[in-house]
């Protein structure tokens, strides 16, 4: 990545499939994730590099699997929407809600287990009336599970603007047909959404039951690299890319006098915890075809 735009041409073929950007929902992964231990579950949808990696995805590997790399997480065979990586408690699918209920059993899971375990599912406004999400929702408040549904609104399902398809405008009103506790973060402002996500989980981790968190974001890109966004106007577009949830903590943290030496030491940062990348990218070899059928299926047993 060159600042918040691939570095490379993605448009010449180099990653199998589309891809989905996430510059823009930052502060929805990392304010939730910060709260959360490796053996806490996380489920997210298609756009979902920032949540694994605010949930400790290994950088090399996911960007491996990207590039449909024999190296990567799922041997180059899930790409970029199909990131699993069971040694944090992450999983990813390009179906909306699919999350929802994995996460929910996870939930249950450490319930009977009587483990302080949390589990948090991610979804997008457009998935705001999915029967998946709502039957969810149900079965965790039925139950009352120790499990987070973090809804991440950027305005857009692909093409369609929020107020064309959901109401009411507040999707943490969902929460009310539940009976559980509903929040909604109205900027993405990472302290605010931290101090949410600290009251959800710590209400999950202490048996207090499930929690429905909207956090509004921005899609700062088109919903796929390559999407033309002919129903998105230019207005709207520019409107998204000066918002910015980096720099909006930026501005906080000089207000408690950090100097811009220290900020760019943090910005530096993440370009190191990264280095590596580059020789699983784009010039290495893809998963042999020879080996696409392997560890599709369980093991076959013969009959007793």
């Amino acid at each position: 990545m060159e600042g918040k735009t691939p570095g490379f041409d993605i448009g010449a073929g180099q990653i199998p499939g589309e891809l989905h950007l996430a510059a823009g929902q930052e502060a929805a992964a990392v304010g939730v994730c910060h709260h959360l231990r490796d053996y806490d579950t996380v489920t997210a949808p298609h756009r979902l590099h920032h949540i694994a990696i605010a949930k400790g995805v290994d950088l090399n590997r996911m960007t491996a699997e990207i590039f449909g790399r024999e190296t990567g997480l799922c041997s180059g065979k899930g790409g970029h929407m199909h990131i699993f990586d069971m040694d944090v408690g992450f999983a990813a699918s390009e179906i909306m809600t699919e999350g929802c209920p994995p996460a929910v059993g996870a939930a249950l899971t450490a319930k009977k287990r009587n483990e302080d375990n949390v589990a948090v599912a991610y979804i997008g406004e457009g998935a705001l009336d999915q029967g998946a999400f709502l039957e969810s929702l149900n079965f965790a408040s039925v139950h009352d599970l120790p499990v987070v549904f973090v809804v991440e609104d950027n305005d857009w399902a692909i093409s369609m603007p929020k107020d064309r398809i959901t109401a009411p405008r507040d999707g943490s009103k969902r929460a009310d047909g539940f009976d559980m506790t509903g929040d909604r973060v109205d900027h993405d402002d990472v302290v605010a959404v931290y101090e949410a996500a600290g009251e959800a989980v710590g209400r999950a981790r202490d048996g207090n039951g499930p929690t429905l968190l909207e956090v509004q974001v921005h899609r700062r890109m088109c919903h796929f690299m390559g999407d033309p966004q002919t129903y998105r106007s230019k207005g709207d577009q520019t409107a998204h890319r000066k918002r910015d949830s980096i720099e909006r903590l930026a501005e906080d943290l000089r207000a408690f006098d950090i100097g811009d030496e220290e900020l760019e030491a943090l910005r530096d940062r993440g370009p190191r915890s990264c280095q590596g990348g580059d020789r699983v990218g784009p010039k290495n070899n893809r998963s042999p075809s020879r080996r696409l059928l392997t560890r599709t299926c369980s093991p076959t047993h013969p009959r007793e």
